[in-house]
């Protein structure tokens, strides 16, 4: 009988090391990794799992898949690639999904709030905690959310000088989605296009110009077809972030549960930390480049700018039961961060 005992007791003690799992994972985005919200899913994620899984002591370890530059899915598929477990987890791209995630799209309906893509990401990865509906849209599309991506702030890049907003009025600008309003509101008609196609639609005149993000239009050579280009500071922008399809996430050990999630604001870290390398050197580029005309909008007509907005916030948060929230807490945590924003978009 003690013999039996003891024979089930070194069993229980040893039972720890038969759990411990090979956990085979796919990793996924519809960009390539070049992109600053891409790059940290390998940076990041990929690379320091298994060191702070064996650092905790956990005989766990992932095995991860990776697949970048939209070999699974494209672009406008990204929620539906991680939540149908086309992959198991990846960069969504909530930016795309207005209908699904109207929550994380705030962002695009509150311009010139801050300037600042770190701080963003920052405030987003807090207040997915603090406004249900914001979680919400992302459980409900079976993703587990676990780390905010921002891009940087809009400029403008045009065939010819922008001194002051007068200067705007008539041009066609190349203003997708709800970058539209931004440019109707001071008389420049918004013309639809997507990064791709800014060159072309601009070299052959369908465009005087575009409002863009120079993480974006730079690679692209935007400015050898637009080469004045106007530092306006429109405002970074919350564009979605890094989840695991909730299904397999409900079925991960806790141990990795819990790496993901402090990886996931690391993740969100490092999407800033190359945003900001990539943006100073880009402008240091464009000062060099003597066929490039830099300036900074005056900052008079840039408040000329703001002041002319309709509210932008106001429209898209009537609409949303949990709209008055969400603006409330966001303007709230900007300012708490020790932003500035040039509009208070809360609402009455």
């Amino acid at each position: 009988m003690l013999r039996s005992t003891t024979l089930a007791t070194l069993a229980l003690l040893a039972a720890p090391a038969a759990w411990a799992e090979d956990i085979p994972l796919t990793i996924s985005s519809s960009h390539g990794i070049q992109i600053p919200w891409v790059a940290p899913l390998h940076e990041v994620i990929v690379t320091e799992t298994n060191k702070r899984l064996e650092a905790m002591g956990s005989e766990n370890r992932v095995t991860w898949t990776e697949s970048y530059g939209g070999a699974l899915y494209n672009f406008s598929d990204t929620l539906e690639a991680v939540g149908d477990g086309i992959t198991d987890s990846g960069w969504i791209g909530a930016l795309w999904e207005e209908a699904k995630m109207p929550y994380s799209n705030v962002t695009y309906f509150t311009p010139f709030t801050t300037d600042d893509p770190g701080l963003l990401i920052d405030v987003f990865n807090t207040l997915y905690h603090q406004i249900p509906a914001l979680q919400a849209e992302w459980e409900q599309n079976n993703v587990h959310f676990l780390g905010a991506t921002g891009a940087d702030t809009y400029h403008l890049y045009t065939k010819f000088p922008v001194t002051t907003l007068a200067d705007l009025r008539g041009k066609k600008i190349l203003a997708p989605g709800p970058t539209g309003p931004w440019m109707a509101a001071i008389g420049a008609v918004p013309v639809n296009g997507a990064l791709p196609t800014y060159y072309n639609q601009i070299e052959t005149g369908v465009a005087d110009g575009v409002i863009s993000i120079v993480s974006g239009a730079h690679p692209l050579k935007i400015q050898e077809v637009a080469p004045y280009v106007t530092l306006v500071g429109a405002g970074a922008n919350y564009i979605g972030g890094f989840g695991v399809n909730k299904d397999v996430w409900d079925g991960l050990p806790d141990d990795v549960k819990q790496v993901l999630t402090d990886l996931g604001p690391e993740y969100g870290a490092r999407n800033a930390a190359i945003l900001k390398e990539r943006y100073d050197a880009i402008l240091a580029e464009l000062r060099a480049d003597p066929k490039v005309t830099l300036t900074t909008l005056d900052p008079a007509e840039r408040q000329k700018w703001v002041d002319a907005l309709p509210d932008l916030a106001a429209s898209w948060g009537a609409k949303l039961p949990e709209g008055k929230a969400l603006l409330d807490a966001y303007m709230a945590a900007i300012r708490a961060a020790g932003g500035t924003p040039a509009r208070d978009w809360t609402l009455n």
